[in-house]
C-alpha cells in the first residue's frame, strides 16, 4: 500500500531500522535499554529548493543524527521527517 504523504521542499520521510536486540557478544538488549535507531530507509521526498536539488532518492538506506527529525505515526508504522541536510551519509 502506497504511503499519500508527499513531503514539501527538501525534507525526506524514512522509516527506522528496527533497534538491536543483542550485542555482537550475543547479549540480549532489555527493551528500556535499547538505542533509538540511527539508520533508516528514504520512502518518500520532496522537489528539493530552488538553490540545491536533493541527493538521496526513494529506497536509499540513510544514517542521521540520534535526534534528528520529527516523529510521526502514518497508518500503523512510525516514520521520521527531516530535512535532507539532518542525513549524515547514504549507506
Amino acid at each position: 500500500m502506497a504511503l499519500k504523504i508527499k513531503p514539501l521542499a527538501d525534507r525526506v520521510l524514512i522509516e527506522p531500522m528496527a533497534a538491536e536486540t543483542k550485542t555482537a557478544s550475543g547479549i540480549i538488549i532489555p527493551d528500556n535499554a535499547k538505542e533509538k535507531p540511527q539508520k533508516g530507509k528514504v520512502i518518500a521526498l520532496g522537489n528539493g529548493t530552488k538553490d540545491e536539488k536533493m541527493t538521496v532518492s526513494e529506497g536509499d538506506t540513510v544514517l542521521y543524527g540520534k535526534y534528528a527529525g520529527t516523529e510521526l505515526k502514518l497508518e500503523g508504522q512510525d516514520y521520521l521527517i527531516m530535512r535532507e541536510s539532518d542525513i549524515l551519509a547514504i549507506v
